[in-house]
């Protein structure tokens, strides 16, 4: 039953994995701010890398990384069968920015 489940999970979990870089990239229309505020609004875990020390106002984007997360299969052995739950990692993105003015 185990091989018949990670056979199942295995192909969908790569295909997840592949299929979500498309969704993290918002319009830099508003600066650095606005567009790390959107993505957290998006439910992205935002992480900063910046070069320089300028206040986060006054910097500019130098590009969005999204980081695939696939969905892991969680087993939980009963006394007579076996329940698989999927977890779902918050989406994490790298918003990589110019702060050297």
């Amino acid at each position: 039953m185990k091989k018949f489940i990670a056979t199942a999970v295995l192909p969908l979990s790569a295909l997840l994995a592949f299929a979500a870089p498309g969704h993290a990239a918002p319009e830099q229309n508003g600066g650095a701010s606005s567009t790390i505020g959107q993505l957290r609004a998006q439910g992205f875990d935002v992480r900063i890398s910046r070069i320089g020390s300028a206040p986060l106002d006054q910097c500019s984007i130098l590009g969005v990384r999204n980081h695939p997360v696939a969905k892991q299969p969680f087993p939980i052995n009963d006394d007579d069968d076996i329940n698989v739950f999927t977890v779902a990692p918050t989406p994490k993105v790298t918003v990589s920015l110019d702060c050297s003015r």
